[in-house]
């Protein structure tokens, strides 16, 4: 015989089923069985109601906040889709020792009604499911959004997931959109003050995101679009004169990521004259980079343990571009195996190999690749083949030492080609294109073997990314190479007779990068 103990409401049929009660807090109700041959023989259990959780709006229209109270011990994440099949979830977390738990719910088209629900895990492989809850997303203004193209090529599959864009050039649209694979903006920030432009966007760990602000700061959000803490110019030349940093540095440039510490690495344009660079005479101001270190502390400021900088490491009389800008770098790389750090130096056509050695390192340059640099080219013609002003280096394998993959997106300005060879002539490459390169580089026997090269035939003369995606296909943002002026991404096939998959073209703004991510959130595959 089946019984429950108080007034909660609860009831138990004669079969043993468990009817729950509506409660507005988490409710612990006992449910007993006792023998119907022995009343004197019984047992019972606690069984914990969860309160409903809460779902609400936020400033971001296509983000919900999802409030709920789980027990301690539990882990928690949220289904939601646009019916109760909820084909999409958040990351899983677990539950705070007490208090409410909040999720931001992103991912959801502009306009569209969505159900959601929470899913609460115990230590013991239970599972709880909070009752259905439908949310509609606000509405995004057309001006606001990119104009986009998707296709996917009959037959094939593209690697799922979604596709964020940084885009540049349109003072209307949103400077960060992430799409779904038929190009629907499914996630947009729109923090950006006039005159401000994002240079680089990075997931957290955390869930949040870490961005360039050009030209003044950097700063992390949350997914609804709020700030959690920032870097200015100011207050980062404040400090940096406090420690003795020789020069005053122009903006923030291109790119800042963080490190499994919690410090980012920001990258900056400093100006330095002439008469103070050695070996410089009869230049004018030049215009170089450095890197900055930004610690995080308690109070929300930051400290600069480490610095480099381009004129303390490079020869200024080698200028591939010309003077001013001399280096132009656009991009950083953490290497996980060694804690050192890569920095894509257009102006130079190479990335260099940094010894930071997770803050410890003298800041030698431990290599070059490219044109000019340390490696032996192989698979490729010499000069020609080697990327040039070149864009968004990534891994393209777990490790990072040794010998290890490498993604880069061959803007393909100044070009070489070899003595005797007439760029366009009959026979000849053609003067000016664009390539998507994976490169094997050994960095023992110093090569860098080309294992595939997608080149769409066109020539993207700046911006872009190009990355190695799961399946084993290659994506290139060729920002600047589309027929109608703005940006083409591709993923094709690796190896030597690429075949295009799925293909986004941008009409009214520059995709400065483009790139494929799993979800919105760390370790979720959508």
């Amino acid at each position: 015989m089946w019984s429950v103990t108080g007034s909660s409401g609860a009831t138990v049929a004669p079969t043993g089923i468990f009817t729950a009660p509506a409660v507005t807090q988490n409710t612990n109700v006992a449910v007993v069985a006792t023998s119907r041959k022995d009343s004197t023989k019984a047992a019972s259990t606690v069984v914990t109601v969860l309160a409903p959780g809460q779902v609400t709006a936020t400033n971001n229209p296509q983000v919900a906040l999802y409030t709920l109270t789980p027990p301690p011990g539990m882990n928690v994440f949220i289904q939601f889709g646009t019916d109760t099949s909820y084909k999409l979830k958040t990351w899983t977390q677990p539950a705070p020792t007490s208090g409410l738990m909040s999720f931001f719910v992103a991912g959801m088209l502009a306009s569209t009604e969505y159900h959601m629900r929470a899913v609460v895990e115990a230590s013991d492989g239970s599972v709880m499911a909070d009752l259905d809850h439908t949310f509609t997303t606000g509405a995004v203004t057309a001006a606001q959004l990119p104009s986009l193209t998707a296709t996917t090529t009959p037959g094939m599959i593209p690697q799922p997931g979604i596709e964020m864009l940084d885009l540049l050039f349109n003072a209307n649209v949103t400077p960060l959109a992430a799409v779904d694979l038929s190009g629907n903006p499914v996630w947009t920030y729109t923090g950006l003050a006039p005159g401000e432009a994002a240079e680089g966007v990075h997931l957290l760990p955390n869930g949040h995101f870490l961005l360039g602000v050009y030209p003044y700061k950097v700063r992390e959000i949350d997914l609804a679009g709020n700030t959690i803490r920032e870097e200015s110019l100011t207050a980062l030349n404040n400090s940096l004169s406090a420690a003795g940093f020789s020069g005053t540095l122009d903006n923030f440039n291109h790119d800042v990521i963080a490190l499994p510490n919690g410090h980012w690495i920001a990258l900056v344009q400093v100006t330095r004259p002439c008469s103070a660079i050695p070996n410089c005479s009869g230049l004018p101001d030049i215009l170089g980079d450095a890197l900055v270190d930004l610690a995080p502390q308690s109070d929300g400021t930051f400290t600069v343990p480490w610095t480099w900088s381009t004129f303390d490491h490079l020869d200024i009389n080698r200028a591939l571009m010309g003077y001013p800008d001399w280096t132009h770098s656009n991009a950083i790389v953490y290497s996980p195996d060694d804690g050192n750090l890569l920095l894509s130096i257009r102006h130079q056509s190479w990335i260099i190999k940094i010894d930071y050695a997770n803050g410890s390192g003298a800041g030698d340059i431990l290599w070059r690749l490219g044109y000019q640099g340390d490696f032996a080219l192989i698979g490729g013609t010499d000069p020609t083949d080697w990327f040039y002003a070149q864009h968004g280096p990534a891994f393209a394998t777990p490790n990072t030492t040794g010998k290890f993959r490498l993604a880069v997106m061959d803007n393909g300005n100044g070009r070489v080609f070899p003595s005797g060879v007439v760029c366009g002539s009959s026979g000849a490459p053609a003067c000016s294109y664009s390539a998507a390169p994976l490169l094997e580089v050994d960095e023992t026997a110093k090569t860098a073997t080309i294992i595939s090269s997608y080149q769409p035939g066109e020539f993207s003369s700046w911006g872009g990314e190009a990355q190695q995606l799961a399946d084993g296909n290659m994506e290139g943002d060729f920002n600047a190479g589309s027929p109608t002026g703005a940006s083409d991404i591709f993923e094709a096939t690796p190896g030597s007779a690429p075949q295009v998959v799925w293909h986004l073209q941008t009409s009214n703004a520059n995709a400065y990068r483009g790139f494929r991510m799993p979800s919105l959130y760390p370790g979720v595959q959508w």
